[in-house]
């Protein structure tokens, strides 16, 4: 079968791969030069582009993202351990209130990878170069779909800046900011159906080396979040000896449009103790990163029981988007990607059954992620909302009997290993969220840990988040 598939990103990359060695002719098109640095550190150098602010803001693998890669691409996870990338114990994730350390059975299975999205994305382009199968045009805009009239149209191909591509196949994998309803439209398709939910966060992000010989606070594979007060910030461990620190406040708060000068990025970060001890031993390697606009988004084909068009798919952030302090960007492109493979292989020859049944697992493997994330994020929000606009205070949630929420539950992950446990396996996207929050082992836990004297996370005054914020 031949495929086009559009955009040579991760998601793209990885897809081609796949299919390839699913025996499909690939051919990936992309618009910019992403044509693979002769070294990882120049390819990191000049990573930023407009179209992706991702790739050069704080990154990780998570667990169940190891685990796909693993099934789906394994030589590309040994590539990236061999440029750098770094499991990391599941100890190394804890925060410092967590007394009880003592390993426990599925412990191996939550360990994430600690990579910069700039490595990922440099084994991936290497090995796409030469694998068989797979041709890849940089250079090459798609400016539209070639279809054949009906109801759902039928996507033979697409129009190029550079001529006309047919394929059997074409799929999107453009990202976040595909033009894929403007391409349905042009065709006389109906448009794709999409839910949508604010994150609310911008992103300040800024990369470190951690230098050799010099002792560090913590572990060299850490990640740790804190979502204080009135922001979020956290520290990110990278491939070789790397780091990454954000901070994510309200998009609405604009005192933090001065955090992209990196002296006052630097002075905000140590307004909390824990990131000003990685600050005193951390070398800045770059500038600050923004990054904005962001929501958590779920794309579906398929309306009213019909796709929108047929021989068209999508993968990864053309499907779903989540607030990118969760990680979860490349585990969702993996997941839909392992999806797009098994289509395509059961219904080689009938398009509209392989639109629905391509339908029915992103319901069924990627809404659930999205429908967690905007719940998660909408309660977050308010909190916000509160604290930094004065707006009224969103109500608590009841502590009941045979649920928590997520915000409960990473409360009480800080003193409980149970409710640690429960949140590394939520944010790794291992297992099922839904049942981890009405699980009666981990309700339990977490409403004793509630019970008891909380902990209070170090974090600066207002009056001090203003001082470092002016300067």
């Amino acid at each position: 079968m031949d495929v086009v598939v559009i955009g040579g990103s991760a998601g793209g990359l990885a897809t081609a791969l796949v299919l390839a060695r699913a025996g499909h002719r690939v051919t990936v098109l992309e618009r910019e030069d992403l044509t693979p640095a002769a070294a990882l550190e120049t390819a990191a150098a000049e990573a930023l582009r407009p179209t992706a602010p991702q790739i050069v803001q704080p990154h990780v693998l998570l667990p169940g993202t190891r685990v796909l890669l693993a099934r789906l691409l394994p030589d590309v996870l040994e590539e990236l351990r061999a440029a750098g990338a770094r499991d990391a114990p599941l100890e190394s994730q804890m925060a410092a209130t967590l007394t009880d350390r003592d390993p426990v059975p599925g412990d191996d299975e939550l360990r994430p990878i600690m990579s910069r999205r700039a490595t990922v994305d440099w084994v991936l382009g290497r090995a796409a170069a030469v694998e068989p199968g797979v041709t890849i045009r940089h250079g090459v805009t798609v400016t539209g779909l070639l279809a054949d009239p009906g109801d759902p149209p039928h996507v033979h191909g697409v129009r190029t800046d550079a001529g006309d591509v047919t394929a059997d196949v074409v799929v999107d994998a453009a990202g976040r900011r595909t033009a894929i309803d403007r391409w349905l439209d042009d065709i006389g398709a109906h448009r794709s159906v999409v839910e949508t939910a604010p994150c609310g966060l911008a992103y300040y992000g800024r990369q470190y080396r951690m230098p050799d010989g010099v002792p560090l606070p913590g572990p060299d594979t850490a990640r740790v979040v804190m979502g204080l007060d009135e922001f979020t910030v956290g520290f990110w461990a990278g491939d070789n000896r790397t780091a990454q620190i954000a901070l994510a406040p309200m998009a609405a708060d604009k005192r933090f449009r001065t955090a992209r000068d990196p002296a006052v990025f630097d002075a905000t970060v140590r307004t909390v103790p824990y990131y000003a001890a990685w600050l005193d031993v951390l070398e800045p390697i770059s500038d600050v990163f923004v990054m904005g606009g962001l929501h958590n988004t779920f794309r579906r084909l398929v309306a009213d029981g019909h796709p929108v068009a047929t021989g068209l798919l999508a993968v990864g952030d053309a499907v779903c988007t989540t607030n990118p302090t969760f990680g979860r960007g490349i585990g969702v492109a993996l997941r839909t990607i392992a999806d797009l493979a098994d289509v395509l292989a059961t219904h080689p020859e009938d398009p509209d059954a392989a639109s629905l049944a391509m339908d029915r697992a992103i319901l069924e493997h990627v809404r659930p992620w999205y429908a967690d994330q905007a719940a998660t994020d909408a309660g977050r929000l308010a909190a916000l909302r509160h604290t930094v606009l004065g707006e009224p205070a969103p109500p608590a949630p009841p502590l009941a009997d045979d649920r928590v929420t997520f915000a409960q539950l990473r409360r009480a992950s800080l003193t409980d290993p149970l409710a640690f446990r429960a949140v590394a396996r939520i944010m790794g996207m291992v297992g099922d969220a839904e049942k981890l929050y009405a699980d009666p082992d981990v309700v339990a836990a977490t409403r004793a840990a509630l019970g008891r004297d909380g902990v209070a996370l170090p974090q600066p005054t207002r009056a001090e988040l203003e001082a470092a914020l002016t300067g």
